[in-house]
């Protein structure tokens, strides 16, 4: 019922705030030099994503405390650019530690399962890289279990405090307590909250589609030798590829916000 209820509202609202689609655009606008320079320049392309993941660790908290204020605002009336900023600035800290918290978890999971891998790619050489005999299959069956479990472990951490800059911004709670309330509110509604990570994992797995065929057009032809540094003019194929990557980012980070934000007033009562 309150998924349902937060697809028919959504719609509307961005219908009567289009200025929602803001700030997700300008968020989406900064990916376009790295996309172009995809085809024209690849190492000034990789030097540009690099400071682009440095700038977003920041950026990100900002902009998803903001479009949830403006959701908020906007499923009550109308909303505006100053809601977006105010709420920015004032609930940046405790979104971005909560983002520091998940980064970390994301890393010591990752690390778990790559040191797993390892271990199951030496598994194949039980005498050494040059030794013979097959695999050892009992320690394939351990290293299958802990990249699983780590798996796993990510999912279930990410489904339970998927709420909590909602927690943050619409009900004032700090890093920790925003933490806290989202699971509890995901363990109270289990069957509810599965059902629209479905749906947004559906349509952000559909996103990613694109976004990647995007990229592979925007990738540089292997045809012919490309000098490192040389910087030409953007292929037509990568042009076309960023603007419908900045559209569709757009689209579904607007739609995604204030489904978020309904769904979760409509959850919490």
């Amino acid at each position: 019922m309150a998924l349902q209820t937060a697809l028919r509202r959504t719609p509307s609202t961005l219908a009567s705030n289009p200025v929602l689609f803001v700030p997700v655009f300008v968020l989406a606008l900064l990916q376009v030099p790295q996309l172009l320079l995809q085809s024209s320049a690849p190492i000034l392309a990789s030097l540009v994503s690099l400071a682009l993941s440095a700038l977003y660790v920041v950026l990100v908290p900002f902009v998803q405390a903001g479009l949830i204020g403006m959701a908020d605002e906007a499923l009550d009336g109308r909303t505006s650019l100053a809601t977006f900023v105010a709420a920015g600035k004032e609930h940046f800290v405790s979104v971005f530690v909560v983002y520091l918290i998940l980064f970390g978890v994301n890393v010591a999971l990752g690390a778990i399962a790559f040191v797993a891998g390892i271990v199951g790619v030496v598994s194949f050489y039980p005498g050494g890289a040059a030794g013979g005999g097959g695999p050892n299959v009992a320690l394939l069956a351990v290293v299958a279990v802990v990249v699983l479990a780590a798996v796993l472990a990510y999912l279930v951490v990410a489904f339970l405090i998927q709420f909590y800059a909602q927690a943050i911004v619409i009900d004032g709670h700090d890093a920790i307590e925003s933490i806290k309330h989202s699971v509890r509110l995901v363990r109270r509604n289990v069957v509810s909250v599965l059902g629209y990570t479905v749906l947004v994992g559906v349509l952000a797995g559909a996103f990613g589609l694109v976004v990647g065929l995007g990229s592979a057009l925007a990738a540089p032809s292997m045809q012919g030798a490309v000098e490192p540094f040389a910087v030409s003019l953007p292929s037509l194929g990568a042009v076309g590829a960023s603007a419908l990557i900045v559209v569709l980012g757009t689209l579904f980070g607007g739609f995604f916000g204030v489904l978020s934000v309904s769904y979760y007033r409509t959850l919490d009562g």
